[in-house]
């Protein structure tokens, strides 16, 4: 089962969408740009390793680049840089298959400037039988291409600034209509920091932590669903906890959630919350996937609506679909405060642009913003 939210696949762009394929496997080129070209954009080149991939880069000029993270000669993370230095705003996804190694590097490779990561089946017969594996990486390509193609603008300024905080939301230009929900006339203290993203957000969300800062998230506990395989959500709570200097991991079955502590939702399981807003313990479901995930962001947001009614403090930050929507309505209805990153600065505006489209967000914030205006929503309510 993929672990990415389905998307329909969208008619190809007039314009074909123009791949470099980086891997030290024929039958792997053979096969990818095949099922590109059948999904109508076009692979300018290929490439064993990555050195002839940065020497490729001039003579094909690629909107998108799949790098594999093995390679003779040249490998994808030592490869990342150079190709970013020649060619400045091509999207670099990176293929890996599930290690621990891998995945600690493919996460470096986010850092480095990576959009995204593809996991990929180990053996080519894996890669020849696998439909997610097919279906996720066609996916990528239509909307990193796309990105590539809109060359988006920097973020503009806000538009309204008496305060970056939910009290007072500053609000980013954005394109299309989105409303705000006026904000509560009491708001309670949070108890709880929630995150769910996706597609792009692991450099997302180590940016918000980072700014909120250790300090003040000592305050309360932090629950995170990021939407990734297994083996990647453990290596990714380690590259957090390093990162904002607090305990960090995977949520375990029968786990007491405390403050200063964050949690990730583990690759392949729902993590429920029960108890009370005074003791809660973390559940993992085996349950079906919800919005086509698991782990779900829709699963722990209406746990925590049902525990802390308005004492939640959550945040929707980059990823494809909707997962999130249903549960940001449960969290507000019963009062808690919702932020969305804005379109500007996310890979992909798909959940987050959902809660912001439907109107349940109290402000939608560059990405540089969201980290200092939850601290000071902690910092002023706790």
């Amino acid at each position: 089962m993929s672990v990415f939210p389905a998307v329909a696949h969208a008619p190809a762009a007039r314009s074909p969408i123009k791949v470099l394929v980086a891997d030290d496997s024929a039958v792997v080129r053979g096969l990818v740009s095949r099922w590109l070209g059948e999904a109508g954009h076009e692979v300018v080149a290929t490439a064993p390793n990555g050195r002839a991939a940065v020497d490729a880069l001039a003579r094909c000029n690629p909107d998108v680049v799949l790098l594999d993270i093995e390679m003779p000669e040249l490998d994808g993370i030592q490869a990342l840089p150079l190709i970013l230095a020649k060619q400045p705003g091509v999207q670099v996804v990176m293929m890996s298959t599930l290690t621990q190694r891998n995945a600690d590097v493919s996460l470096r490779c986010l850092a480095l400037g990576a959009v995204d990561y593809i996991p990929k089946p180990e053996s080519n017969r894996g890669v020849t039988t696998s439909d997610g594996f097919r279906n996720d990486l066609i996916e990528r390509i239509r909307v990193f291409g796309a990105a590539r193609a809109r060359r988006r603008p920097a973020p503009t300024a806000v538009e309204t600034a008496a305060s970056a905080t939910p009290a007072a939301p500053a609000v980013s230009r954005l394109s299309g209509t989105v409303t705000l929900r006026p904000k509560p006339r009491t708001v309670a203290p949070p108890r709880v920091l929630l995150i769910g993203s996706s597609t792009g957000g692991p450099r997302a969300v180590g940016e918000v932590l980072e700014k909120i800062g250790a300090a003040t998230l000592r305050r309360l506990p932090v629950l995170i669903v990021q939407h990734m395989p297994p083996v990647f959500t453990a290596v990714f709570a380690e590259h957090l906890g390093a990162r904002i200097g607090l305990p960090a991991a995977e949520g375990k079955a029968d786990e007491r959630i405390q403050p200063g502590r964050i949690y990730v939702a583990p690759g392949g399981r729902h993590m429920r919350l029960s108890g009370s807003a005074a003791d809660t313990v973390i559940r993992l479901d085996d349950g079906p996937p919800v919005n086509f995930c698991r782990p779900a962001v829709d699963v722990m947001f209406l746990d925590a609506a049902a525990l802390y009614g308005g004492a939640t403090l959550s945040v929707i930050l980059t990823g494809m679909g909707s997962d999130g929507t249903a549960g940001a309505r449960a969290l507000v209805e019963a009062g808690g405060t919702l932020l969305a990153q804005d379109e500007a600065t996310s890979t992909v505006w798909g959940m987050p642009g959902s809660v912001a489209k439907a109107g349940l967000c109290h402000a939608v914030l560059p990405l540089p913003e969201i980290g200092p205006a939850l601290r000071s929503a902690i910092a002023e309510r706790v």
